[in-house]
């Protein structure tokens, strides 16, 4: 590094951190050619939102005693929003901030605080020292915000609140300042685009992959037309009792009872005795314990010896009160059980040996 350039990096060091808390050295300048331990260390902090990632990489001052905003620093002038080089702000798709978009990319963070009003300023010069030669013209997104005050933090931190489905605030604490920005993204054509892309790929070979990104748009009312075809996909890849469930749901969403119902029945024609107790019970759970009592008869006609047939019977025989045939049948299902699965059939077999539905 030429002398020169060294000699401004001290100047600079000194008219703006002397006497500092953020300073490496007494005298008020920063090493240049070394790599030293930093008063203002580094931290980064990330947040999803979505499959949306929200990155802040920054260092961090201390108060240090201090009077910070309004002299330290001062209201109405660009501040690098940390200390050192560039306090950055990168984000992996298109997102808004206070309602305004912001293509996805890294940004340099700035602001310029106020009393009663901040702005938040993302330049497309992430790779500056500081806001020395931050220049407006770069500026890709200007927003207005209004501080509050907080609890106390010596080290500037950035933390990520108030995190909902679709968006979170980025939030500025340093002494008593709190300073949010709220981001939001698009969650649902994100995700959607990142299915399409991942179907491309690995994903895009299995039955698995197809009916996963289906099951998504089924779950979020969205994009059924092409969830539809995806779990076609599925099933020409391997039909299977999970692929044809789905199907089955998408269809009775688009209101195509007829062929839902339809599809439902192969499915349940297809499915082995594992995977239709499993359902059953699922919509016990869900409360359509008449469903679960009319399909709970069929998981013995899968498998007669099955530890899951077993279990079956002991809920058909305690619903209907005849507790010594559901002891019975649960403890040939805890005899033939998985180890990991005995552990939650145990306390079942004691409720039916007191007598007590285990249905309920």
């Amino acid at each position: 590094m030429c002398k020169a350039y060294k000699c401004v990096l001290m100047v600079l060091g000194c008219v703006f951190l002397a006497g500092s808390a953020t300073a490496q050295f007494k005298n008020g300048s920063q090493a240049t050619e070394l790599k030293l331990p930093l008063i203002s260390q580094h931290g980064a902090v990330t947040q999803a939102i979505g499959l949306t990632i929200v990155t802040i990489d920054y260092h961090r001052p201390l108060v240090g005693g201090r009077e910070i905003f309004g002299k330290t620093v001062p209201y109405g002038k660009v501040w690098r929003a940390g200390a050192n080089e560039n306090t950055t702000i990168t984000f992996s798709d298109d997102v808004s901030v206070e309602g305004k978009p912001l293509p996805a990319g890294t940004y340099g963070l700035h602001m310029i605080p106020d009393k009663e009003q901040w702005t938040i300023i993302f330049s497309k010069n992430s790779t500056s020292w500081g806001s020395f030669s931050y220049d407006e013209k770069e500026d890709a997104l200007r927003v207005n915000v209004k501080p509050g005050a907080g609890e106390m933090f010596d080290v500037l931190t950035y933390t990520f609140d108030d995190v909902k489905v679709d968006s979170a605030a980025a939030t500025l604490r340093w002494d008593k300042a709190v300073v949010p920005f709220r981001v939001s993204a698009d969650v649902k054509g994100n995700t959607l685009k990142s299915i399409r892309n991942q179907l491309r790929n690995t994903g895009g070979f299995t039955w698995a992959g197809y009916d996963e990104g289906a099951q998504w748009c089924l779950d979020n009312n969205y994009n059924l037309e092409e969830a539809l075809k995806w779990e076609d996909t599925s099933i020409q890849n391997e039909e299977r009792f999970e692929n044809l469930e789905t199907k089955s749901r998408i269809l009775e969403a688009m209101g195509k009872k007829d062929e839902s119902a339809k599809t439902l029945s192969t499915a349940i024609d297809k499915a082995s005795a594992i995977q239709l107790y499993v359902y059953a019970r699922g919509l016990q759970r869900q409360g359509d314990t008449k469903r679960a009592f009319e399909l709970y008869p069929q998981v013995p006609k899968k498998d007669p010896n099955s530890w899951i047939s077993h279990l079956a019977e002991a809920r058909i025989a305690s619903n209907s009160g005849d507790f010594a045939v559901a002891s019975k049948e649960m403890k040939l299902a805890i005899a033939g059980a998985p180890a990991a699965n005995k552990p939650f059939l145990e306390p079942l077999l004691a409720k039916l040996e007191a007598k007590t539905d285990i249905n309920k």
